[in-house]
């Protein structure tokens, strides 16, 4: 399997891609095919246990690695999870489904590939024989920054910065960040939005005078974000495991259509859904669930992708995106043309819009179905379904399910893709289900009090511990940062 940009190029192999993140041209490295699993193959993972499902999946892109060693990888990366079942799925009644992303170390789904990036990284450096240390950069909306942090904390040849907006995430995120231990990491609160940040880390990653002045140094540039297909790729195994579970369960027929609600910010999750169908997983509808800041519903409904727009802060911090980086690799798989691409992100980076026209709306349209729900709705729908459920949603899935109501039912089963520990925002989820709080910072206790639902440890001790990583930068000073917190471990 080589692996190519979306802007054009020479392929590289999965080793390359994994280690680079993003492609010298600026473009994502995206498969020159999917590897299909037959009705048969996807009816024998329910079988397997979630580290060798996972395996598989993997191990179907990544052809130049040995399975055992990506088995051993995913073993070790998910033997941090607290639930058995890595990412167990709960009947919520009706034909829903939640699937539980956030058992993992930082209580979020960025877990599922942040805990097996590290590994997939480490089998590149050997096949490929690379001898600088490995410096990861980060953009964060909240919890990427945080479960990259974790991942690749104290791991041999490497070395992680994370960039976060300073005022655009929750008190829990923010905490986890700053009280991370570990010798090789950094985080930088950035005084700007996602999008800048996200913009600073790929102007950075495409500059050759940094990338000069960072090997000097000893290191070399690649991505923990989305961007990077290492991070991507096993995010498509839970859309399989899903189905799997349904199909142990005799809850549908092998064959059966199943949708997914998934609330989208960069587009990553969504599109690991999407490839899982393209692969030949039973997909029907994949939901498109934004906040307010609702390009992608805007786009999927008139084919338009809006340069301009001003950033609204909302209660789902990690959704608060205008720029949706992954939506270029579906651009590209569905025109299979890297200058017409090129030209649609050159327009992105002016701030103007862009147009796709009718016929790839339409071919859009067969597999997506998006909308959008405001703070009142999302809490809504925490409110009702823990009244009536007892099941309680963090303030991004409540996006999911909010939007999930008011839409369409394609199919007789749908899963709710849940992005992170309602107790990441707790105050929210707090006020959600009626409940005053007393103070923000101790939101997170008066929620389990509320609830009787047990505060989970790792939140509990980046709420106790010292923060220690408290830089912060201006967006035209992220070089800078960097390369002084470089210097400091010379």
């Amino acid at each position: 399997m080589q692996f190519f940009s979306t802007r054009g190029g020479e392929g590289v192999s999965p080793a390359e891609a994994v280690l680079m993140g993003i492609a010298p041209n600026g473009g994502l490295f995206i498969p020159e095919a999917f590897p299909k699993f037959s009705l048969e193959s996807i009816d024998a993972l329910k079988e397997l246990d979630y580290p060798t499902l996972s395996a598989k999946i993997i191990a179907s892109f990544l052809t130049d690695f040995d399975y055992e060693d990506i088995l051993a990888v995913t073993k070790e990366g998910y033997a941090a999870f607290t639930h058995k079942d890595v990412a167990p799925l709960v009947d919520l009644g009706d034909g829903l489904h939640c699937l539980e992303l956030f058992h993992g170390p930082t209580l979020a789904f960025k877990d599922i590939a942040l805990c097996v990036l590290p590994g997939l990284m480490r089998l590149s450096m050997e096949k490929l024989g690379q001898d600088k240390t490995v410096l990861i950069l980060v953009a964060t909306s909240g919890d990427t920054g945080k479960a990259a942090l974790s991942g690749f904390t104290d791991k041999p040849g490497t070395a992680i910065c994370v960039y976060y907006p300073k005022d655009g995430v929750s008190y829990a995120q923010k905490r986890q960040m700053t009280t991370q231990k570990g010798d090789n990491v950094q985080a930088i609160g950035v005084d700007g939005d996602f999008d800048a940040c996200q913009r600073g880390v790929k102007r950075i990653m495409g500059d050759a005078a940094m990338a000069k002045a960072v090997a000097e140094k000893g290191y070399a540039f690649s991505s923990a974000n989305s961007i990077n297909f290492g991070r991507l790729v096993p995010q498509v195994a839970y859309y399989f495991a899903s189905y799997a579970d349904l199909l142990r369960r005799g809850e549908i027929a092998l064959g059966e259509k199943i949708d997914f609600i998934v609330p989208t910010g960069n587009f990553g999750n969504i599109l690991a859904g999407w490839y899982a169908k393209q692969m030949g997983l039973p997909v029907g509808k994949l939901y498109c669930a934004s906040n307010v800041n609702n390009v992608l519903s805007k786009f999927f409904s008139d084919g338009i992708y809006r340069g301009k727009g001003e950033l609204k802060k909302t209660t789902s911090p990690s959704m608060d995106i205008l720029v949706s980086s992954n939506l270029e690799r579906l651009l590209y798989h569905c025109t299979e043309d890297a200058e017409l691409v090129k030209g649609y992100m050159q327009e992105l980076a002016l701030g103007n819009d862009y147009n796709v026209g009718s016929e790839l709306l339409k071919r859009f349209k067969d597999d997506f179905m998006a909308d959008w729900a405001d703070d009142a709705a999302a809490a809504k729908a925490i409110g009702s379904v823990y009244a009536e459920k007892g099941y309680l949603l963090d303030t991004h899935s409540a996006v999911g399910k909010a939007v999930y109501d008011t839409m369409a039912h394609e199919s007789a089963h749908a899963v709710l893709v849940c992005t992170a520990s309602p107790f990441k925002f707790s105050g929210d989820v707090m006020r959600a289900i009626g409940k005053e709080v007393a103070k923000e910072e101790d939101a997170a206790y008066e929620l389990a009090d509320a609830t009787g639902l047990v505060l989970p440890l790792p939140l509990v001790e980046a709420l106790t511990a010292e923060p220690r990583l408290l830089n912060t930068c201006a967006v035209a000073g992220m070089d800078d940062a960097l390369l002084s917190w470089l210097d400091s471990r010379s």
